[in-house]
């Protein structure tokens, strides 16, 4: 989404809205895929403050990721605002990490918002908090019933524990 702020750039105080929808394409980040079937809503605005520009907006959608337990799809709605410092370069570089630069006097939003959803995005999603994942042996998805493979992995460390416990019995 591309924003035209040459009508607030010389005009203290000068706003633009903004309203629309950024597209997304599936991204994968830290080892996970996200996917965005209509989008971020981004709904806010670019201010001049004399400085700098200021963009403001609330973002909300839906993302399409796997659990991290069955892997199954799962949609998860998701919100986070944005608060950013825009400069006009006139071909300098700045020091000044918190800004970003654009050139002209249009402002493409849509690498702001893909960056600003990867700063607010947790790491792992689940279907349900009750997900049994998967069969660590066969990989039958649990959540379906049993899968009848024995689990008689015994941590070492218990051995001698459940030896008393079978002379016991």
């Amino acid at each position: 989404m591309t924003i035209d702020v040459s009508s607030i750039l010389k005009e203290l105080g000068g706003k633009v809205n903004i309203d629309g929808t950024v597209k997304m394409s599936d991204t994968d980040f830290l080892g996970e895929m996200y996917g965005f079937p209509e989008g971020i809503a981004v709904n806010g605005s670019i201010s001049n403050n004399g400085k700098s520009l200021i963009l403001k907006a609330d973002c909300k959608g839906k993302m399409i990721t796997q659990c991290a337990r069955c892997m199954k799809d799962v949609e998860v709605p998701f919100e986070f605002e944005i608060d950013e410092n825009l400069l006009q370069t006139d071909g300098e570089e700045t020091t000044d990490d918190d800004v970003i630069l654009f050139e002209g006097t249009e402002i493409d939003i849509d690498e702001i918002v893909a960056d600003d959803f990867l700063l607010n995005v947790e790491g792992k999603y689940l279907c349900s908090e009750d997900c049994k994942g998967l069969c660590e042996k066969c990989g039958a998805d649990l959540n379906e019933g049993d899968c009848g493979c024995e689990n008689d992995d015994i941590d070492p460390r218990w051995a001698a524990l459940i030896d008393i416990m079978k002379k016991d019995e």
